[in-house]
């Protein structure tokens, strides 16, 4: 009986295109681990910030979502203090466009007034006992939101035609 010298594996050795194939495939596997990672460590999440200035006596904190992504609740609050109290309202001057992105529940507490004009929305309070006022807006990111957008907050002593007293600046970013 002769034998056959010739292997089973002969001429099926990697090619240059089939190395490139198999460098391709663990490419996108470690890019999907990464991924994965990123999402198991929170970093693809909403991250909040707290903006803050003081004017005048007047101290104003924002926090916001800094990064978020749609479909997400993200936070939105004013604080305002101010030693001495307020008078009998207080209104915030709120860039209209900021809120283009979200889906609401509303405010808490509710505007006693509200107004909007081209470019601000003008949320008019009663004001609280004390020194400390604190509104919430309840929301998420719109599914279909694909950019974030900047605003500014600043609260007036008194109606839409008073003047700013405090200004803070913010934005939020929105991922993929």
């Amino acid at each position: 009986m002769a034998s056959d010298t010739t292997s089973t594996l002969s001429g099926v050795e990697s090619t240059a295109q089939g190395r490139a194939a198999i460098w391709s495939r663990r490419g996108f596997l470690l890019a999907l681990a990464l991924f994965v990672g990123a999402g198991l460590l929170g970093l693809l999440g909403v991250h909040t910030t707290t903006t803050s200035t003081e004017e005048g006596g007047w101290s104003v904190d924002v926090k916001h979502a800094a990064v978020a992504r749609a479909g997400l609740d993200v936070p939105w609050q004013v604080t305002v203090r101010h030693p001495g109290g307020f008078g009998k309202e207080i209104t915030l001057a709120v860039t209209g466009s900021y809120f283009a992105m979200f889906e609401t529940q509303g405010w808490r507490p509710a505007p006693s007034d509200e107004t909007r004009d081209g470019d601000t929305y003008y949320m008019t309070f009663t004001a609280p006992s004390g020194d400390t006022f604190v509104v919430s807006y309840d929301a998420y990111i719109q599914p279909a939101a694909q950019r974030g957008h900047a605003g500014t907050v600043a609260v007036l002593d008194g109606g839409a035609d008073a003047p700013s007293v405090a200004t803070v600046d913010f934005q939020t970013t929105l991922l993929p």
